[in-house]
């Protein structure tokens, strides 16, 4: 197909996408009907399974895992490693893998080389875990051959795993999430030690006296810095083992859990104000995360006569042309994908700018124009 044939397919495609995600609406993304009680156990698709007798890599710094997969859902497909705790089997947490792949995540639980591992072993084995997963992606006679995003990979564990996952994420600030179940740390922690800005949701138990919320996860919810989106889910009359199972606090575990990774991992804003609804399990729900707007208007020129701004061509290949009315020395630009992502974004020196957007993934953007006094947005696409 040459470019011309390019252009011309992808225009037919474009248009379709618009319609049908505008027609009848004004808004940029509908979510509804999803709620926290509308997210079923299990999702809506089939989970294949992988261990080392089907070629898994067995890495150095783990013992024997179990990679569980979507066998009917659209790739690429985001992934998470999960790694249990002190003097405990993979088996504790396993619960985590079909869960998670019934919804379009690929989940990797794993054991340990020793069952006395601390923190920063298991760490280490979460690390390499990751290493695994990301050969899936080019082993001869995977599945999982060309399907994986090798851009969007997580961490979670329990007990000294949760510890340890925050310490990967320290450790490799490229991960796009991390899952604490009830974590454990050494009471020494430093704030250094979990400096890190990947997405942290920590789950704690009322009742948990291996390791008490006062003194581990609510410790480290305050050490997480507040640039970083944090999240904890203290559950009442929980125990330590409370989150071991997405079933866990009358599923609100799972529910949560997965709504966190839906959001960060995969970038799906729907899952975002599902973070802000408070479970009736919960005796503490402390978070710092703010919701993008998916609601943006599909012609806010048309929709809001205050808007003094234009943008043209759309759709556009290359480059697009920002015209501004009313321009101050603090006037900016910022290119959001349709999830609420930030993929550009610049100063305003002129009242026309030429934006340069060739590297940007064909598909639909909204362009968000920031001044001392507002912030107005215009849906644009690219070819």
């Amino acid at each position: 197909m040459n470019r011309t044939q390019k252009c011309v397919h992808a225009k037919g495609m474009y248009l379709l996408l618009c319609l049908s995600m505008f027609a009848g609406s004004s808004k940029a993304q509908s979510c509804d009907p999803l709620t926290l009680d509308s997210i079923t156990d299990p999702g809506i698709y089939s989970v294949g399974i992988l261990t080392e007798s089907n070629g898994l890599r067995n890495g150095p710094d783990y013992s024997g895992a179990t990679l569980y997969y979507p066998t009917d859902a659209t790739p690429p497909f985001a992934s998470i490693a999960m790694v249990p705790g002190f003097i405990s089997f993979q088996s504790s947490i396993q619960d985590w893998g079909p869960f998670l792949a019934s919804h379009g995540i690929v989940a990797m639980t794993l054991g340990t080389n020793s069952l006395f591992d601390d923190p920063y072993d298991r760490r280490d084995a979460l690390l390499d875990a990751i290493v695994t997963i990301t050969e899936e992606n080019t082993r001869s006679g995977s599945p999982l051959v060309g399907n994986l995003d090798l851009d969007r990979m997580a961490v979670g564990g329990w007990s000294m795993g949760g510890g340890g996952a925050q310490l990967a994420a320290t450790a490799d600030p490229t991960l796009k999430a991390v899952m604490a179940l009830c974590p454990w740390l050494d009471s020494q922690t430093t704030a250094a030690e979990l400096d890190h800005p990947v997405p942290v949701l920590i789950f704690s138990a009322e009742n948990d006296v291996i390791a008490p919320p006062a003194q581990h996860a609510d410790i480290h919810y305050n050490l997480t810095p507040e640039t970083t989106s944090k999240l904890i889910f203290e559950i009442e009359n929980g125990d330590h083992e409370v989150a071991n199972s997405p079933t866990g606090g009358q599923g609100y575990v799972g529910k949560i859990g997965l709504s966190w990774l839906k959001h960060f991992l995969i970038d799906d804003a729907c899952y975002c104000p599902l973070l802000l609804d408070t479970p009736s399990v919960a005796s503490n729900y402390l978070t710092n995360v703010t919701c993008p707007d998916i609601s943006t208007g599909i012609n806010a020129m048309a929709l809001d006569s205050k808007v003094s701004y234009q943008l043209y061509p759309s759709p556009c290949e290359g480059s697009i042309t920002l015209s501004v009315a009313r321009i101050s020395e603090r006037t900016t630009y910022e290119i959001l994908s349709v999830t609420g992502a930030k993929v550009s974004s610049g100063s305003v020196e002129a009242r026309t700018t030429n934006i340069d957007v060739q590297d940007l993934p064909s598909g639909v953007y909204l362009m968000n124009v920031i001044t001392d006094h507002a912030s107005e947005q215009i849906r644009f696409i690219v070819l």
